[in-house]
């Protein structure tokens, strides 16, 4: 069964988000723990967490994304080429 562009980008955005949506908590949850055992409760290891997550998850999305519009198909006419309408035939 063929899959169309969009369809195949839309499923990748799907998972783009919830990459997003489980690194973000992840980075929540890691930073929480190494605040509450290790940094006296302060907000920052739970802020870097946080960003940490989300900066993986914009980088795998990035990559996914990427490797989709590279596979769609160049144009036949080549760089500097001009193309020609084409002519009627039989007049």
């Amino acid at each position: 069964m063929a899959t169309w562009a969009e369809d195949e980008i839309g499923r990748k955005w799907d998972r783009c988000f919830t990459d997003a949506l489980f690194k973000f908590g992840g980075g929540i949850l890691l930073g929480g723990v190494f605040s509450l055992f290790f940094f006296k409760r302060r907000k920052w290891p739970v802020i870097t967490g946080a960003g940490f997550g989300l900066g993986m998850a914009y980088a795998n999305c990035q990559e996914d994304l990427n490797s989709t519009v590279k596979r769609q198909h160049a144009r036949d006419c080549k760089p500097g080429e001009k193309t020609k309408p084409e002519e009627k035939k039989g007049s």
